[in-house]
């Protein structure tokens, strides 16, 4: 089962790398339209707003999956295999886990409510359909948190000495 939610993910890696090249694209468009040309549409800007948030909201997943997440940590990085796994494991259950109960019990409201409005944007000729941009929220959270639960696996494995180590980095990148 493991494997089949990590070549999932290696999916989504995939996709959000594709998405990222359009962001780009996107991006790149804005500035030439209103620096190059004098032009300027609300829509394209919220476009690349929305993008954005998109693919942080769906990356965050695969991240911490692929463990290249960032560290503040000048101790453990000498602490032995095993140990790193229990902190990671412990990592996940006492601070990921809570985080994102907290972020979907707020963020439920947040998207529920812009839902029953049919939320827009804020501008005048901007993008519609804003709710389901929010609705991210909730679905990167529950990416997030399957994510987590085959990274606290894997911290498990490797703590008790049934695999060798955790992904050092990315092989997605």
């Amino acid at each position: 089962m493991v494997r089949v939610i990590e070549r999932a993910f290696d999916g989504l890696a995939t996709l959000l790398a594709w998405l990222m090249i359009g962001l780009a694209v996107l991006a790149t468009s804005v500035l030439v339209l209103r620096y190059g040309f004098g032009l300027s549409t609300t829509a394209v800007q919220d476009a690349v707003i929305y993008l954005n948030a998109g693919l942080v909201m769906l990356g965050l997943s695969v991240t911490l999956l692929a463990n290249a997440h960032v560290r503040v940590d000048v101790l453990s990085d000498r602490w032995p295999t095993p140990l790193q796994a229990l902190r990671d494991l412990l990592g996940v259950i006492f601070l990921v886990l809570p985080m994102l109960a907290v972020t979907a019990w707020h963020g439920w409201d947040y998207v529920a409510r812009a839902w029953v409005m049919g939320e827009g944007s804020g501008d005048a000729g901007g993008l519609g359909g804003v709710y389901w941009f929010k609705s991210l929220i909730l679905v990167g959270v529950a990416l997030l948190f399957v994510a987590a639960l085959v990274f606290a696996y894997r911290a498990f494995q490797v703590w008790r000495g049934e695999a060798q180590a955790l992904p050092a980095q990315s092989h997605l990148s």
